[in-house]
C-alpha cells in the first residue's frame, strides 16, 4: 500500500511530463533506446488517460489532441511501412541505425500503446470534449498556462 502512495503521484507526474513534451507539430524529444517503438513512449500518457488519472492541469481533450500530432507525424512519414504494410523501425520513416540489435518487426508493435485511450467509454470528456491544444502547442502560441510543478 505505501508502494501505491508513492508510485501513483510519480506516474501522474509523469504523464504531466510527457504531456509537456509533445511539441507544437507532434514531434518529441527522441531519447532512449527504445526509440524505435515511435510513440509507444507515451504509454504512461496514454495509461494516464485511460484510467481516469491524467494531472489536475492536463485535460482529456488535450491528451487525445496531443496524442493524435504525435502518431500523425509518425505514420505519415515515407517509409514508415514496406511493401507489406509492416512496420519497419524508426521514428520518422525507416531509421534502422536507431534501433537495438534486440529489436524485430514484431516489438515494434509496441507503439500500440499508445492507442490504450481506445478503451476509454465513447462518452467520456476523452472523446466528447472539443480539440484543443496541448502545453507546448499553446506556450508556443504565447497562451498562458499553469506553471509546471514537481511532485
Amino acid at each position: 500500500m505505501v508502494a501505491l502512495l508513492i508510485m501513483v503521484p510519480r506516474f501522474i507526474r509523469y504523464a504531466a511530463i510527457q504531456e509537456r513534451l509533445i511539441g507544437p507539430d507532434g514531434t518529441y524529444p527522441v531519447i532512449g533506446r527504445s526509440s524505435t517503438y515511435r510513440f509507444g513512449a507515451f504509454q504512461a500518457l496514454a495509461q494516464a488517460a485511460l484510467q481516469d488519472s491524467l494531472p489536475t492541469n492536463v485535460t482529456p481533450a488535450q491528451v487525445r489532441c496531443g496524442l493524435t500530432a504525435v502518431v500523425e507525424k509518425g505514420i505519415r512519414a515515407a517509409g514508415t511501412f514496406d511493401e507489406k504494410g509492416w512496420l519497419l523501425p524508426g521514428v520518422c520513416g525507416h531509421q534502422p541505425a536507431l534501433a537495438e540489435s534486440y529489436i524485430g518487426i514484431g516489438s515494434l508493435y509496441l507503439c500500440l500503446a499508445v492507442f490504450l485511450p481506445l478503451g476509454i467509454s465513447e462518452n467520456a470528456a476523452f472523446w466528447k470534449e472539443k480539440d484543443t491544444d496541448w502545453s507546448s502547442k499553446k506556450i508556443w502560441q504565447g497562451e498562458e498556462i499553469a506553471i509546471d510543478h514537481s511532485i
